[in-house]
């Protein structure tokens, strides 16, 4: 906001409204981040946030450079990251922000989210775009964190959707192969820094959690999750946990996607069960919406 990089719209509702909004604000290169309040519905304080990275300074500013920095000094900036590869380990702390609300058993409602159904013809809102997915290998106890898109079915049910090879289907394939239910924790609001990290294929083996620490210079505060004990970023705005079954599969999708088109469908994907659901005080929901190509997050 301070950057002049921040519009803030109030009254929009997520069924159609935000979404051709967003769709709007995402045309062209430049163009502010739209922050909508006051949702028809909602708590005042229950936000939205999108168009989070179509402009360079915006992009300075999650990386820590000052926001007048030019395109030539951003690419020479991740240049040099890629290089040195630095990294911290996320250190852990026993509380944060993230645990200013939480929900068990019967409680649990993903829908006190207000979460837009992005695009015309999605097939149900999705709470996880810019979104971190977290799962932990039962064999080297590697903890991978992956951008996958994430919709929610149910008040306590919502579904993932991860591609063949991709490093999150690999775990959880392995604890299926075991007739293991697979645990899992999605992160709906995160540092914009950590949502670049998800999109890139960092090795197997190695965490974004600890290459996000190296782009801040410090280890991210992280705190392991009740029920799955999966680690996560104590400052995160929202997060909930649970465990997909072996063949517990809903119906999921489509989505617009990176390609400006209907690529995927709508099939069947895993579901996640939610055994615990949490967010700070006045959460913000950030969401990456694909859009028409080259104006995408």
């Amino acid at each position: 906001e301070a950057a002049g990089e921040l519009k803030v719209i109030k009254g929009a509702e997520p069924r159609e409204e935000i979404g051709g909004i967003v769709d709007i604000y995402m045309r062209n290169m430049g163009n502010p981040a739209v922050m909508f309040d006051e949702v028809p519905g909602y708590p005042k304080g229950h936000r939205v946030i999108a168009n989070i990275l179509t402009s360079v300074p915006r992009i300075n500013v999650a990386l820590g450079l000052p926001p007048e920095a030019s395109e030539m000094e951003l690419i020479q900036w991740w240049r040099n990251y890629m290089k040195h590869a630095p990294s911290h380990k996320p250190r852990q702390v026993n509380g944060g922000p993230l645990l200013d609300n939480v929900f068990e058993g019967e409680d649990i409602n993903i829908e006190k989210i207000p979460t837009p159904v992005w695009h015309e013809k999605d097939g149900g809102p999705f709470i996880g775009t810019a979104c971190l997915v977290v799962m932990k290998d039962p064999d080297s106890g590697w903890v991978n964190y992956g951008t996958y898109r994430v919709q929610s079915q149910k008040p306590n049910v919502a579904s993932v959707m991860m591609s063949p090879g991709k490093h999150g289907r690999i775990i959880m394939n392995k604890y299926h192969e075991r007739d293991q239910p697979c645990p899992v924790a999605v992160i709906a609001g995160i540092h914009p820094a950590m949502f670049m990290l998800g999109g890139l294929e960092i090795p197997y083996g190695k965490n974004e959690i600890e290459a996000a620490g190296g782009i801040f210079g410090e280890p991210v505060e992280v705190f392991n999750m009740p029920k799955t004990g999966l680690p996560v970023p104590a400052n995160s705005e929202i997060a909930f946990e649970g465990f997909i079954h072996p063949g517990d599969n809903i119906q999921e999708g489509p989505l617009g996607e990176w390609t400006g088109y209907y690529a995927s469908g709508s099939a069947l994907e895993p579901a996640i069960r939610i055994a615990t659901f949490m967010h700070r005080n006045d959460p913000i929901l950030m969401g990456a919406i694909p859009a028409v190509p080259p104006n995408d997050n």
